[in-house]
């Protein structure tokens, strides 16, 4: 099935991107698209900007935290230890109200 068959394209512009690697990527738009201002790099899946001297940074990736070290940034080791005994109190409390067999 060719362009007879199914009609003209729309006409399209190539717009050239670069990523903080130097990878170049050249995607096709409509003309009267608007054009992104960042694309993702279809090598390395950075993000990469139109301005070829000065593409957009690598992106920072936090390492993942555990709740317990969430936790440990809104706690100081006091909060935690009161915590702690709040806690242990009520379960020795509902153990011997007979509530919980240990």
């Amino acid at each position: 099935m060719g362009e007879a068959e199914r009609g003209d394209t729309a006409p399209r512009r190539r717009v050239t991107y670069w990523c903080a690697n130097g990878h170049e990527t050249r995607p096709s738009f409509a003309i009267e698209a608007q054009i992104p201002d960042s694309w993702d790099c279809p090598r390395c899946g950075l993000p990469a900007s139109v301005d070829s001297g000065n593409p957009p940074p690598v992106p920072r990736n936090e390492p993942y935290k555990t709740h317990l070290a969430y936790v440990k940034e809104r706690r100081s080791e006091e909060e935690a230890r009161q915590i702690l005994e709040e806690a242990l109190q009520q379960l020795r409390g509902r153990v011997n109200r007979g509530e919980v067999i240990l």
